[in-house]
């Protein structure tokens, strides 16, 4: 009887794991994807003063945000006790001028919500930034003394780490550039500037290696207009080759041979959308399906033709409310043009574990540069790619706190998006101003955020890369993970990682996010799933470095946890 019994219990684990292993498209019988229709999502004050403006924010693997500004806007709004160099800093008319005597980048913690000094050599002013396969952010660029200095941030999770300036330099000036991680295993290419016509790599392959003139950097040059092509848009395509946006026109570069792949039809319609017309642009998520190789941009926003010179002169433009989408990969290449709710420029565009965009920040009105846009755009967008044509927008819940000029927004593990910054002024100006400096800090809460969701959200992912390597999973390698969830599974599971990147101006250099393959899912008992999933393959898709893996249970995120993809 006793081993009958035993027979009994045995057939029905079999036939519970049997029931339980599936495909990754997820449970069968189970709801299906939650919808965001009518969900705006909520905003949260995280701090009254993060003392630094967030002109630029970076998100490191130890969950922590790198935040900074310009070092000659004066004093700022986070005074030291001492110089870095040891003096103190008193209460005398000129201490209290120097800005040596206040900081002018800070890191965030995000678990503590606190901000700490940190130490900046060299002019930051409208820089440019990658991460490495280490998480070390380099850092390049700026004005004045910083145009071609090559700066390191390696976050140390203890508080001690700081700022660390290269003796090496570029090989030209570098404000309003763009930088691009690339395949080759921590190569950069750092691309225009300012009066700046060419595009250089760190590290140099030799010690005579300078920059390369790029002839479509001078073909996209509207000098009237103050460039209209600088922080050109960049997008590594799974075939290797970057894609380089500028203006209105856009083509396919081979960067190892210095060739234009493809000349790209121009975008439709009047204005522009690189700085100072200040629209924004992702490469939308790429899918294990077609083995990531349809690769889709789009681009949204910027400022109508003429906005520059107009805002000289206190006349400020209706921005431009088009996006266009265009696939670069494959023969046919066309423009999809479709609106936003509204007119828009200075926005940040994120990409959602999700898959969904959001374009949040900015202004209706004008365009870049100091003072030069009007009515702030309080309201965030959402935007499925995947729904029809008409319906793909969505208008989320208006902050009361404008963020102009020099702001910035990153996402956050825990599937928040950080906002922060705005400030249209020379130095930091807090009254008799239309928009003032900005130092407050936000968080904007997507709707799957809701407590409404909280059964349904996977919890406590853990990673394990297995065969004792701790440090990381090959490309095209498998690799496990673990998660937990409630009673209630949807019909689609996916696994999603994303590279974090670094924004400023409207622009976010090397994000991107994969839908990654799985290729074996088990629910065991107690909620308890274990999944086999496969990491892309190679650095075209994904190039080395730490990425954010987020378990998304039927439109409903898991906090993410660090993934790091590693070169053979």
């Amino acid at each position: 009887m006793a081993q009958h019994n035993h027979f009994l219990i045995a057939m029905k684990s079999m036939i519970a794991a049997l029931f339980f292993t599936l495909h990754c498209i997820g449970f069968s019988g189970a709801v299906g994807r939650f919808s965001a229709v009518g969900q705006k999502g909520q905003w949260q004050l995280l701090l009254n003063n993060t003392g630094v403006v967030a002109m630029h924010m970076a998100l490191t693997h130890d969950n922590t945000v790198v935040i900074f500004d310009q070092t000659e806007a004066g004093p700022s709004g986070y005074r030291l006790r001492r110089r870095h160099n040891g003096n103190r800093c008193t209460e005398s008319r000129d201490d209290l001028a120097d800005s040596s005597c206040y900081a002018h980048s800070v890191e965030y913690d995000i678990s503590s919500n606190k901000v700490r000094p940190l130490r900046l050599y060299t002019d930051t002013w409208c820089s440019s930034g990658s991460f490495l396969s280490n998480g070390t952010l380099l850092q390049t660029g700026g004005y004045g003394s910083g145009t071609r200095r090559i700066r390191y941030f390696k976050s140390c999770g203890d508080g001690q780490c700081d700022w660390r300036q290269s003796e090496r330099s570029l090989a030209d000036d570098r404000w309003y550039a763009s930088n691009q991680l690339l395949p080759e295993h921590d190569r950069i290419i750092v691309v225009g500037g300012r009066r700046t016509f060419t595009y250089e790599f760190i590290p140099k392959m030799s010690s005579n290696e300078g920059s390369h003139d790029l002839s479509f950097l001078h073909e996209t040059y509207d000098r009237s207009e103050g460039g209209n092509n600088l922080y050109p848009f960049l997008h590594l395509s799974s075939d290797g080759n970057l894609f380089i946006f500028a203006n209105r026109d856009s083509i396919l570069f081979n960067y190892r041979s210095n060739i234009v792949i493809k000349t790209f039809p121009r975008i439709p319609g009047d204005g522009s959308r690189n700085y100072p017309g200040s629209g924004s642009s992702v490469i939308l998520p790429l899918d294990h399906t077609n083995n990531f190789q349809r690769v889709e941009v789009m681009v949204c926003g910027g400022a109508a033709s003429g906005a520059h010179r107009a805002a000289g002169q206190n006349r400020f433009l209706k921005g431009l409310i088009s996006c266009g989408r265009m696939v670069i990969t494959g023969n046919r290449h066309k423009w999809n043009m479709e609106n936003m709710p509204g007119s828009r420029l200075l926005s940040d565009m994120l990409i959602l574990p999700t898959g969904n965009v959001l374009i949040i920040n900015g202004a209706k009105r004008g365009s870049g540069g100091w003072n030069n846009a009007r009515n702030a755009s309080h309201q965030p967008y959402l935007y499925n790619p995947n729904h029809k044509l008409g319906k793909r927008f969505s208008v989320l819940k208006s902050t009361k706190i404008a963020r102009m000029y020099h702001s910035s927004a990153i996402l956050l593990p825990d599937g928040r998006v950080l906002v922060g910054g705005g400030n249209p002024h020379e130095s930091y100006t807090f009254s008799n101003v239309a928009y003032p400096t900005e130092l407050r800090l936000q968080a904007f809460a997507p709707h799957y955020m809701g407590m409404q969701y909280h059964t349904y959200r996977p919890i406590n992912l853990t990673i394990n890369y297995g065969h004792g390597d701790l440090s990381g999973v090959r490309y095209g390698g498998d690799f496990n993970v673990s998660f937990w969830l409630g009673r209630k599974p949807s019909k689609v599971v996916e696994f999603s990682a994303y590279a974090p990147p670094f924004t400023t101006h409207s622009i976010s250099m090397n994000q991107r996010l994969l839908k990654l393959r799985c290729k074996r899912l088990v629910r065991a008992e107690g909620g308890l799933v274990h999944a086999v999933l496969e990491a892309p393959p190679s650095p075209n898709v994904a190039p080395s470095g730490y990425y954010m893996l987020t378990v998304v249970n039927g439109g409903i995120p898991s906090i993410s946890q660090w993934v790091r993809f590693l070169h053979q």
